[in-house]
């Protein structure tokens, strides 16, 4: 995002903003986890992925109210990778 699509996001002339998740499943605890590189704070856990998708949200805002110049040039999610190791 942009700084100038920052301000029109938080002036309400766009309607939302598009972020990637990255989910991962706890082994042990079967706990969703939920972070999103490049924004400190914004991380969360769940029992279940739509109550994940939930709390992601609502930490989303509080880091967009605590700091909105973190969402400006958010890197961009690529793609993952698996990487192979030989024993």
């Amino acid at each position: 995002m942009t700084y100038r699509n920052l301000l029109q996001f938080r002036k309400g002339y766009i309607d939302t903003m598009t972020l990637t998740t990255y989910i991962e499943q706890d082994s042990e605890t079967g706990m969703y986890i939920g972070v999103i590189p490049g924004i400190p704070g914004a991380h969360s856990q769940a029992e279940t992925r739509e109550e994940l998708t939930e709390n992601m949200k609502e930490v989303l805002e509080l880091c967009f109210e605590e700091q909105p110049e973190l969402f400006i040039d958010i890197p961009q999610f690529i793609g993952t990778e698996e990487v192979e190791l030989a024993a």
